[in-house]
């Protein structure tokens, strides 16, 4: 087996003000978890999935994974606390077949199939790889009560994204030494770095951002839309 998949799902809908958990929230007719699964449904050298979920959803889920033509074992599991709980539970099940394990959050519906092979290529070759984009905003240091203290110099600087890419027992080993040293990280290339491994950096997409709030949301709703609308037939071809 040469890559496992960890599709962390586990989070609540709370900041979109829904009631329903965030990756089982309807993004154009189909829960947000859909679209990262038929992404990872096209990526070749991929041997098992791992998914977190909240409690009560694995029924949901079997359903989204049949619908998105997920031709591969799939493991359901509930969630941690923190996101870094979730990894380091789905981590714990996947295959010690596996070389690779690529992460990524259900939060992102637009990554790509292409997105997902180009971490895993890179991390087979470098050990670890994540997606991310260079700033392109101006940083400013803010104290309080927001006031601009400083600009922050932006080259060098990059937006992190999922999916990340890693050696499994790089990845093992970084979980295992935040756990017992009481480190939390927002991302698991932090995690893999702590190690002093390095990590390469692979080019991700604007579209791949992080479903977080009502707005980003209602964002994506208008890019599925505006995707449908280019893809139906037009009037003269009917």
């Amino acid at each position: 087996m040469k890559a496992s998949a960890i599709i962390v799902a586990a989070g609540s809908g709370v900041r979109l003000g829904h009631s329903t958990p965030k990756a089982f929230v309807p993004l154009g007719g189909a829960p947000l978890l859909s679209y990262s699964l038929e992404a990872l449904a096209h990526v070749d050298g991929i041997g098992e999935a791992i998914i977190t979920l909240p409690s009560g959803m694995e029924s949901a889920a079997r359903t989204e994974i049949r619908r998105a033509g997920l031709d591969l074992p799939v493991k359901l599991t509930p969630g941690g606390a923190e996101r870094q709980d979730s990894v380091r539970i789905a981590l714990a099940l996947t295959s010690a077949l596996a070389e690779i394990v690529v992460v990524h959050d259900a939060a992102r519906p637009f990554a790509t199939s292409a997105n997902f092979a180009g971490v895993i290529a890179a991390a087979a070759r470098a050990g670890a790889a994540i997606a991310a984009i260079p700033l392109a905003d101006t940083l400013k240091q803010v104290s309080e009560p927001n006031l601009i203290v400083g600009t922050v110099p932006r080259a060098g600087l990059w937006l992190a994204q999922t999916p990340q890419a890693f050696r499994r027992d790089l990845l093992i080993e970084a979980h295992r030494r935040a756990l017992a040293a009481g480190i939390v990280a927002t991302d698991d290339a932090d995690l893999v770095q702590r190690l002093g491994a390095t990590v390469e950096v692979v080019a991700g997409a604007t579209l791949n951002f992080k479903i977080t709030t009502a707005d980003d949301l209602a964002v994506a709703a208008a890019i599925v839309a505006a995707r449908a609308d280019r893809s139906a037939p037009s009037s003269s071809n009917r």
